[in-house]
Parts: structure tokens; sequence; C-alpha cells
């Protein structure tokens, strides 16, 4: 069915709001956190997990729900996918304790994985011309960073006048107008039962997660459970290596490792996934020190970082139009090594020059912008035809894995560095070592001394932090450098990985 011209773009509107809310609810916790953990009373492993319940529960989903979306149609999946984030929206909104939100994020998850395969796959749909077809998917692809972006700065806006779980809430009506505006715009749901669906494998892949986020937020902890981590670090092993076995004896793997021997494709996905860690680490933490050792609001906190998304959304536009000409190395690789410079640019003035540190951060975001919006053709243009909807979820995975991996990795090294750096003032409790938040409430106006040094040691930390990061990225650049060495620009498409 021929969709008119009008119907089109306003069904392209209505998937890319889908996107839009699934890439906001990554980022609008950001700025939400330090009030959230104060008004809930979580410790700052349970802050941690109520960000990464999300990422977590989706990385390990998305593989199959692309397949499970071709099976029942996506028109289908999408509106469930709404249907369920409407309602774990709702849920969170009003938790009342840590560990109900951590469940709502976990729900929220769900809805999302049903919903992101899905915006693509109906784009591809119901776009048949290529190049209107390109053009509606770098539209869909920008509006992912936008949604990184606005999520701390909506977060922020609503703060001032509200309490934490309108940052939920506002989640529902427009997941309502998207349901109406689906079902009448939406081509008919074209299902294709012959699809296998492996919810085993599903299983798996989140077993494999979970354990690899507890192992790596239990070793960064000051004191250790080693019983913890060895569980940890054994059920990671166990899910990922019984996902591997499981995908090579299934007729219709959720996940064939062979595609990741075309070095174009391989490039792609680690482009994605460093871009994403990246971006997520550096709003996550200069957030968090903004507010709690600057006194910024949650707003203006939520402005500053969002000069990472500004800075990337030219080069986004950019990169994609001229990949024909250049090809994938300058703009993978040295996209990654300019946001190297900006991130150097971060470490030496977040404390002393507003002006500077700006720069840095719209240099960063300019250098993954650049990587970002070519990943996804070196991903989608390096697979066979038959393994699209593979490639497509893989993208995905990658992009969560890179923001699931630098809020559990950069999180839980900010806590520990904060912890074993802090030079307590005698008489002042143990408990001031936990988090900076703690030493705050702790201190309140009447213990100067105890905040000067929980800030100096909020710092050491932030600053090693952001040394991670940058050489992440100066890694990311020399890796994604040798993979596209020999990829030229009459190849920015190469021959598909053959089986």
């Amino acid at each position: 069915m021929v969709l008119s011209t009008k119907r089109r773009w306003l069904l392209l509107t209505v998937v890319s709001a889908g996107l839009l809310l699934i890439t906001l609810d990554n980022s609008i916790l950001y700025a939400a956190l330090p009030t959230l953990v104060e008004d809930l009373g979580a410790s700052s492993s349970e802050g941690l997990w109520i960000i990464n319940a999300y990422p977590v529960v989706m990385a390990g989903l998305l593989l199959g729900s692309g397949t499970l979306g071709d099976r029942v149609g996506h028109r289908r999946m999408f509106l469930i996918g709404l249907a369920v984030f409407g309602a774990a929206s709702l849920a969170a909104a009003f938790s009342p304790t840590p560990e109900t939100l951590i469940a709502a994020r976990a729900f929220l998850a769900v809805g999302a994985a049903a919903m992101m395969p899905s915006t693509l796959a109906l784009i591809r749909i119901t776009f048949e011309d290529e190049r209107e077809r390109n053009v509606a998917i770098a539209i869909w692809g920008t509006l992912a960073l936008v949604g990184s972006a606005l999520g701390p700065i909506i977060s922020g806006l609503l703060l001032q006048s509200f309490w934490w779980g309108s940052v939920f809430l506002i989640n529902v009506p427009f997941v309502i107008a998207a349901l109406v505006a689906t079902l009448v715009l939406a081509p008919p749901n074209d299902a294709d039962p012959t699809k296998r669906w492996d919810l085993p494998s599903s299983l798996l892949a989140v077993v494999a997660l979970v354990g690899l986020v507890i192992a790596i937020k239990e070793t960064a902890k000051t004191d250790p459970a080693p019983l913890v981590i060895a569980a940890a670090v054994l059920a990671a092993t166990a899910g990922g290596l019984a996902f591997a076995r499981r995908q090579r004896g299934l007729p219709y793997p959720l996940l064939d490792f062979a595609i990741f021997r075309n070095r174009a494709f391989l490039a792609g996905v680690l482009a994605a996934g460093f871009s994403m860690f990246a971006i997520a680490g550096i709003q996550l933490i200069t957030t968090q020190r903004f507010q709690l050792v600057e006194g910024f609001t949650p707003l203006r906190a939520g402005l500053l970082v969002a000069a990472v998304a500004l800075g990337a959304l030219p080069t986004a536009m950019a990169g994609g139009a001229s990949l024909h000409r250049v090809g994938l190395l300058p703009i993978v690789a040295g996209g990654l090594a300019l946001s190297t410079v900006g991130a150097v640019l971060i470490v030496l003035n977040f404390d002393t020059s507003m002006g500077l540190l700006i720069t840095g951060l719209l240099i960063t975001g300019a250098g993954l912008g650049a990587a970002m919006s070519v990943a996804s053709s070196a991903i989608m243009g390096n697979v066979p035809a038959r393994r699209a909807g593979m490639a497509s979820s893989v993208e995905e995975v990658s992009y969560e894995f890179g923001s699931l991996i630098a809020v559990a990795l950069l999180g839980s090294l900010l806590t520990a560095v904060y912890t074993a750096t802090i030079d307590l003032p005698s008489g002042v409790p143990d408990s001031a070592r936990d988090s900076l938040d703690s030493a705050l409430a702790l201190a309140g106006d009447d213990n100067p001394s105890l905040i000067t040094a929980a800030s100096n040691a909020f710092d050491s930390a932030y600053f090693t932090v952001m040394i991670v990061v940058t050489a992440v990225m100066a890694v990311g650049a020399i890796v994604t450098g040798l993979l596209l060495r020999r990829h030229g620009p009459g190849s920015a498409l190469s021959t598909p990985a053959h089986h």
C-alpha cells in the first residue's frame, strides 16, 4: 500500500516522536538524579540502578525484538510498545521506593525495546523512494541526538515547578497522541508468522548484561563482596557463552556472529558504542558535578551538557551528506579523534574556565556527531539484505550498550574515587564518605570544612573519570582507523560479508 506524501511525512513525525521518547528517557534522569536520590532516600548504588535498569533490559531485548516485530507485524509491535511505555511511565512517576522505581524503569525498557526496531522498520516500509528514505532516516537519527540533549533540560525545567515524578508523567500525553496517530496513519499490519523469535536467547542476553553490570558496580565499591563479584562474573560468562552456543544451533539466530568479520560493519558498531559511552558518561558526571559542587539548578546543569548535542547536530547532518565523497575513515576515526581533543579541553578547564569548558563540550559533540552519523551507514550497508533486521538490532544494542557501560563503569568509578580521596575533618561521621550527597546532607550550613573536603574529593573523582573518557575516545579513534584503513571513498558501502 503506497501512502500519500503528506501521510508518509506525518507517519515519520509519529515514529520519530516514539524514538524521541525512548532516547529522552535514557538521559532525562541525569539532571534529576540528585533530587530523586534525596527524595527517595536512595543509596548511590540504587541511584545508578534507577538509571541503568532501562538500558540493561533494553539492550538484552533489542536483539530479538526486531525479529518479533517481523513475526507479529511492525505496526502492532509499535502500538504494543507505546501502550507498555505509557503504563510504565505512570508506574515510575508514582513509585514510593527506589526498588519500585527500578522495577518500573525495567518495565519502561520492555516498551522501548518493542517500539525501537519498529520505528525504523515502519520508515522502511513507508518510504519506497531511496532518496526520500535516506532523508527520513537522517531525520530519525538526528532526533535520537536531540532526545539525549533535551533529557537533562526538560527534567531541569520540570523540577523547578514539580516533583521528580513529573519527568515520567510527561511521557503519558505523548504516548496517547502517538497511539491515536499511528492507528490513523500507519500502513496495515504486515505480519510474517514464518519468522522465528527465540525468547530464551533474549533472556540469556539479559542475564549476561545484568551480571556484567553487577560485577562492575561491586568491584568499584570501597568494600567489595568477593562472592557477589564471583557470582556476577559467573552469570555474565555463562549467559554470554550459552547465548553464543544457542545462536550457532538456531536456524534463524538473533545474532549471526559471522557479520562481525566485515571490518566496516565492526567499525560502525564500535563507533556507535564509543560515541554513546562518551555522551552518556559526560552528561551523567557533568550534570552531577555542577549541581552538587557549583550549586547549579538542574535546568542550568542540563543546559550546560546540552552543548555536547548542540555541537553534534551540524556534523551529524554534514557527515551523512558527505559520506559518498570522503568515505568512512575520515568521518568515523577523525570524528572520534576530534572528540578526544574536546575532552582534553574539558579535563583541563572544568573547574577554572566556563568558556573553555563549553568549547570543549561543543568540540567533543562535533566529533561524536560526525562518527555517529555514519555509523548507521557502515552497519546497514555492510550486511546482506536478508540480515538487515539483525543489523539494525545490533546497531541499537551498540548504542544502548555504550550508555549502559558508561553509567555502570563511570558512575561507580566516580563514587569509588570520591570515597578513596575524601579527607574528612575530625568528628565527621564516616557515612560522609558514601557520596557527595551524603556529605552535603551531613554538613548542612554549619560545616564549611566538610563541604570543601567533599567538593575537592568530588573534583578529583570528576578529573579521573574524564581522563578515562578521553582515553576511551582515543582508543576508539585508533581502533576504527585501523579497521577502516583500506576503506576508500568509493567503497563507502563495501561488499557485504558472505556466509
